[in-house]
């Protein structure tokens, strides 16, 4: 029986009325939930590079600007700029065509384009924001300007985890991003859906092991600090961050079971390290983070997000483009290769999806004498697995590479296409905050129908 109050239900009865419905929520939120309709990919890897990759440097070849190089672009440029950049800019690398699909790459990711004919690439993309924090935050949450959950907090907290006994959200960023934690936080969710950072990938979880060895003990201390906290919660009508620390404080202590294996790279054998590049300085940290992610997926993570992050915005060339831009590529493309081919070997890119890209793209006018601008007008990324097709190209920008002219992709769109490969209506997938729902593409995207396998 529901005890009443002046204005109606008590807040207190209805809270467990609600408790009642979903019992499992909060005592077991990561608890698997089937997606309303059957899921295309079960996992994500998003392969994020902040600061924005060249996509005509990259994925998007441009003849014109090799015989327009150093003129004027010859349109007005959009009202929205950051700085006045110069005239034309030809990239400084070679496109060929790669695999039976033909589909050409540049010289720069020759181990990518070995791969091309599981990748789709989407030359189309367009964003709202021209600076790093707006676009990244609408890249990892929908959204240009206030908190809201990132894409792993809605798939987390839509689907649960697999695996009981590892964090169903990981982020692995070796370096600080400009952005910080706003990008995998869970915001209004409960807070137990926010990404695990893993900074130190030689020390992927602090403070993990009991250091009295005495298992049965610190269950007796985790039962006794939960009955304190149930206690406390009695009082109050709801308390989602005291349900997330409890359960952080409970997967913490399953966590102990698993997790030092799933995170222990050095089980892996010496032909994959060599594989993954984690024996050359040039490609050890982000192979390590690669593999790394392939052991977590495999093991049941839901959503592993990777950012190529030795330093801040690591692919923001304002400067140096012909210097730095190869020193990236060297970086990820034997890594990226490899759990490209890892994971279909193991027979498990049916059902990942593996997306990459940064915030947006980059200038095709020059900055100084050797750099490019921020440019969320027409830029690229890619997607390979999880029910995407292969050996394809999607939308254009025009010759310049400066507008999308053909079936542009908004990030709306993507993220939409995302969830749908997950199993879920992006319109339907929405969690009430401050008297509306919420949902990760706002008020409008659709799925880009035309690359699903």
């Amino acid at each position: 029986m529901l005890a009443r109050s002046g204005c109606g239900f008590g807040l207190m009865a209805l809270s467990e009325m609600l408790a009642a419905a979903n019992p499992d929520r909060a005592t077991q939120p990561h608890s698997v939930r089937p997606p309303p309709h059957a899921p295309r990919a079960k996992r994500v890897i998003f392969l994020y590079m902040p600061g924005g990759p060249s996509h005509v440097d990259l994925f998007d070849p441009k003849p014109r600007l090799r015989v327009d190089n150093g003129q004027p672009l010859p349109f007005e440029k959009p009202k929205l700029e950051r700085t006045k950049t110069g005239n034309l800019l030809a990239s400084p690398w070679q496109f060929s065509r790669h695999g039976a699909s033909g589909v050409e790459v540049s010289e720069l990711l020759p181990r990518v384009a070995s791969r091309i004919d599981d990748i789709c690439v989407i030359r189309s993309m367009v964003a709202d924001n021209i600076n790093h924090t707006g676009a990244a935050l609408q890249m990892c949450t929908g959204e240009q300007a206030f908190s809201r959950p990132s894409i792993g907090s809605w798939l987390t907290y839509g689907l649960g985890t697999v695996n009981q006994n590892l964090p169903g959200f990981v982020v692995v960023s070796p370096a600080a991003v400009f952005q910080g934690a706003q990008l995998w936080a869970s915001s209004f969710l409960p807070s137990t859906f926010q990404g695990t950072l893993v900074r130190d990938l030689k020390n992927p979880i602090a403070n993990l092991g009991d250091p009295s060895g005495n298992v049965e003990r610190q269950r007796a201390k985790l039962d006794a600090l939960r009955t304190l906290n149930e206690i406390h919660k009695r009082d109050r009508v709801i308390d989602s961050p005291l349900d997330a620390r409890i359960a952080s404080f409970e997967l913490a202590f399953r966590m102990q079971r698993e997790a030092p294996e799933a995170f222990d790279i050095s089980r892996e054998s010496q032909a994959t390290h060599a594989l993954y590049g984690t024996d050359q300085p040039a490609t050890e940290m982000f192979g390590r983070q690669c593999l790394l992610a392939r052991r977590l997926v495999e093991r049941g993570v839901r959503f592993v997000q990777l950012f190529d992050a030795p330093v801040n915005n690591a692919w923001d060339h304002h400067g140096g483009l012909r210097e730095n831009l190869p020193k990236r590529c060297r970086a990820v493309d034997q890594p990226i290769a490899a759990l490209l081919t890892d994971l279909k070997a193991r027979g498990m890119l049916d059902d990942t999806l593996v997306l990459w890209g940064g915030e947006f793209g980059r200038s095709p006018t020059a900055e100084g004498k050797d750099g490019r601008e921020h440019h969320p007008f027409g830029f690229t990324m890619w997607m390979a697995g999880g029910g995407i097709r292969g050996g394809m190209t999607y939308g254009a920008t025009d010759e310049f590479g400066w507008h999308s002219v053909q079936n542009k992709v908004h990030v709306h769109d993507l993220h939409a296409t995302i969830l749908h490969l997950m199993g879920f209506d992006h319109e339907k997938l929405t969690y009430r905050h401050g008297g509306r729902d919420y949902r990760l593409t706002d008020v409008y995207g659709r799925v880009v129908q035309e690359i699903l396998a």
